[in-house]
């Protein structure tokens, strides 16, 4: 058997669901955890953990057992609207549509543009329908009634991040295909006419949006991984002008109240950081604001109003089961919980 044979077994054994007897089919989920897996890679093992908080147990294969098929390939973002969970799949190039209430799927929405596929990355909500960012270069409008693409935005090379601010979409434009000549702008699109207004310059190879309580936007340039180091900017969504670049690294952020938590993960030190920034005075209140010793790979941090906790996601090297890390919102450690290959998203059910 051929070496990279035994490692793709491997893997699928390791995240795979260990249990005595097959994981019960749930019908109602509450006061739980959904957390997106990504998986590898061209595995076709992306995956749904389900933590139920009343139990105490964890389900790794949660879409496979309430489906009877695999997710797919890569899962790359996951959102609620309405009554159905929206999961990105994006070397799979579709959307799988789940309801919220059991995990079934409603339908698996395929992202192709003839024989070619839309590589969608992103998804964001606004007034019924749903945008997609597709690394072919457009915005994909989905009708959540009919589940249906009604329409392609073109935007710059490769998008990646989206938000919504002031009755528009912001769009990030990685342009990573054509590394090193990456994109550096953030396309602006009307949600009246779905057209282009522009695009405004905010440094190379945009990638994570994201909007603060005062409905400010700001991006993560994040350069070339070398040289040129990340940055996050501040668009003012009013004037659709870029107002800011602070000076510090930054690989994601995520929203708490009037703050950003601001992850920085170091790719050749292999070291991560969580600071503290005031979305209202524009400035960092604590550079180490949550303890990065829990961490082996920081992928990804989130935080939840309803239970008021704070989510890090640990991919473990990228090759072994994740962890989900939780803390209060002050920063202190509380539980860990282990999932599945790679997880990077989660939504939280009371």
């Amino acid at each position: 058997m051929r070496l990279s044979s035994i490692i793709f077994l491997a893997l699928i054994l390791i995240s795979c669901h260990k249990d005595d007897d097959p994981p019960e089919v749930k019908n109602t989920l509450s006061n739980g955890i959904f957390v997106l897996c990504e998986g590898l890679f061209q595995q076709n093992n992306s995956s749904l953990s389900w933590i139920d908080l009343n139990s105490g147990s964890i389900d790794t294969d949660f879409f496979s057992t309430q489906n009877g098929r695999f997710l797919g390939d890569t899962g790359n973002d996951m959102k609620k609207y309405g009554s159905k969970i929206y999961i990105i799949v994006n070397n799979s190039n579709t959307i799988e549509v789940i309801q919220s209430k059991d995990g079934k799927s409603v339908k698996q929405i395929p992202m192709n543009n003839g024989n070619s596929g839309k590589q969608p990355r992103s998804i964001a909500f606004y007034n019924g329908k749903a945008f997609v960012t597709c690394y072919d270069g457009f915005v994909d409008v989905i009708d959540t009634a009919s589940l249906t693409v009604t329409q392609r935005i073109p935007v710059g090379a490769n998008p990646e991040g989206i938000a919504v601010s002031n009755g528009k979409l912001f769009v990030s434009n990685s342009g990573g295909l054509n590394y090193p000549a990456v994109d550096s702008t953030v396309s602006i699109i009307d949600l009246t006419s779905y057209q282009e207004l522009d695009r405004v310059v905010v440094g190379k190879n945009p990638g994570a949006i994201q909007v603060d309580s005062e409905g400010d936007v700001y991006v993560i340039a994040r350069g070339n991984y070398g040289t040129i180091p990340s940055r996050m900017v501040r668009i003012n969504a009013l004037n659709l002008s870029v107002e800011q670049t602070f000076s510090f690294d930054a690989s994601g952020m995520a929203l708490m109240n009037n703050y950003f938590l601001i992850s920085y993960y170091n790719y050749s030190t292999q070291t991560s950081e969580i600071r503290l920034f005031n979305c209202l005075t524009e400035s960092i209140e604590n550079n180490s604001f949550i303890s990065t010793t829990y961490f082996t790979t920081l992928y990804g941090i989130q935080y939840d109003a309803s239970t008021d906790k704070i989510y890090c996601l640990d991919a473990m090297n990228y090759t072994n089961t994740g962890y989900v890390r939780q803390f209060s919102s002050t920063g202190v450690f509380e539980k860990n919980y282990h999932v599945g290959l790679n997880p990077s998203k989660l939504i939280v059910y009371e």
